[in-house]
């Protein structure tokens, strides 16, 4: 990662930022370029340096924020109508932490509003295109993110993976993209979708910037009861690992032919180094997007039912009486799958309803967590695909529901379990798009996680020479 020094001026890293940010900005990535104050903050950095004053492991670093971490640097909307205009008084830990070793975030990016969606396209300032195909969509929810790593635009962005909202679009971006352990990062400042699945994460170029990342990231926070205790850099390291677990169902037709085979080229990869490959059975992961889909509406219909345009944010011109106010605020200011979220939530935790669903899905919740136990029981890490297909077109599925849900099919088992992902690129297909597959490790594994990553760099660098 390209830190600010003496010879290179944090005021020239950000300068480049911006002029990048301007040159693709018909991919529409930024909801909001942060020009004045980044340049200001850059200015400082380097009034410093040449003070001789430590300034951070992140000295000068350009990066994107996600438009779901609250920071005072332009209006925070989730990329939702409801919160136009919102400019938040309190800074995320995440984007604290990340400051104060001189990072410096010269925009916020576009996602799905409220991180509801596998595309980008459920965002109120209209869909990011993809960093490869303009014709595909970014993945999402963080797709605004993924695109500006891919595009060399900033060195990392920031991320919220609640059923692979990271992972995805890492995958259809060709970047790498991580979902930590569910408490490893402060959530206190993001704007919450489902509490008990939401992640902090980060996309980045290589698994050395995520370990860094993680390294400033990590940690209780006083603010956030559901952190961990310190373990990232402290976790002593385990043995070396010798079995990589493939999950069996995941190998069908349902999955693109190319990421089968781009699989199935990274298990010899491995074999040929000495791992062994074990064949895993979960039968319980077919409940995982069933299970995920009661439960993550009900937690969106909880947490979405703060806003009502009294406190904050857009509030309806169109009402006469209170009733009506809290109406049209709502219709006008939610997107589409907003409110199928809502409705589909409200319903499964209503009576009669809750013990049918919600408590039903809970249990299977259980199963697979239980199901992850036991297979790292018996495996160091599992390498699955991310998704069952890469970047599909703009459009193709946007009036799918059931259809885009399937894309989170191999992803949103990690959240429910609450264990760690890493997307990793894995190649491109034959029309050129990228390729992504995703390391899977068990709680707390996350800094082994990202190291033995950097294996299987090694071997995408020695394949890439010899196809030469």
């Amino acid at each position: 990662m390209k830190t600010a020094n003496k010879t290179v001026t944090a005021e020239r890293l950000v300068r480049d930022a911006l002029k990048k940010a301007e040159f693709f900005k018909d991919y529409n990535i930024f909801t909001f370029l942060n020009e004045e104050g980044a340049l200001k903050r850059a200015r400082e950095i380097d009034a410093r340096i040449a003070k001789g004053e430590n300034v951070g492991r992140l000295a000068g670093v350009p990066y994107a924020l996600k438009d779901n971490f609250l920071s005072p640097a332009g209006d925070t909307t989730a990329a939702a109508h409801i919160l136009e205009g919102f400019s938040s008084p309190v800074t995320a830990t995440a984007v604290r932490k990340l400051e104060s070793e001189g990072a410096i975030m010269i925009g916020r990016v576009n996602m799905d509003a409220f991180a509801h969606g596998s595309s980008t396209e459920n965002s109120y300032f209209g869909p990011t295109l993809n960093a490869y195909d303009k014709e595909r969509v970014a993945g999402g929810s963080s797709g605004g993110s993924a695109v500006a790593v891919a595009l060399d635009i900033v060195e990392f962005a920031t991320g919220t993976d609640t059923g692979g909202s990271i992972r995805q679009p890492a995958s259809f971006n060709g970047v790498y993209g991580f979902k930590p352990t569910y408490g490893c990062i402060s959530r206190y400042g993001v704007v919450a979708m489902a509490s008990s699945l939401d992640c902090v994460g980060f996309f980045t170029k290589s698994p050395e910037d995520m370990d860094l990342l993680m390294s400033i990231t990590a940690g209780q926070d006083v603010n956030d009861l559901t952190t961990l205790p310190d373990y990232y850099d402290s976790a002593a390291a385990t043995d070396a690992p010798t079995r990589i677990g493939v999950i069996k169902d995941f190998d069908n037709e349902s999955v693109d032919k190319e990421i089968r085979e781009a699989l199935k080229n990274k298990c010899e990869l491995l074999k040929a180094k000495g791992y062994e490959i074990v064949e895993l059975e979960m039968p319980s992961l077919k409940y995982a997007l069933p299970a995920y889909y009661i439960i993550q509406p009900a937690e969106v219909a909880s947490n979405l039912s703060r806003y009502d345009g009294i406190r904050y944010g857009f509030r309806s011109e169109k009402s006469e009486h209170l009733d009506d106010l809290y109406r049209n605020t709502r219709n006008e200011g939610f997107m589409p799958e907003n409110k199928r979220r809502i409705m589909i939530g409200n319903f499964v935790l209503s009576s009669g309803f809750y013990d049918a669903y919600f408590l039903k899905a809970a249990k299977a919740r259980t199963l697979i967590c239980k199901e992850y136990d036991k297979a790292f029981s018996k495996v160091d890490y599992i390498l699955m695909p991310v998704a069952p297909n890469p970047a599909f077109k703009l459009g193709e599925k946007v009036n799918d529901p059931v259809s885009m849900y399937l894309e989170d099919v191999m992803s949103v088992s990690l959240n429910l379990a609450g264990v760690p992902g890493l997307a990793i690129p894995a190649g491109k297909t034959a029309s050129g798009l990228p390729i992504g597959l995703q390391l899977v490790g068990p709680r707390r594994s996350d800094k082994n996680l990202i190291a033995f990553s950097k294996e299987l760099e090694i071997d995408d660098a020695i394949e890439e020479e010899e196809n030469v």
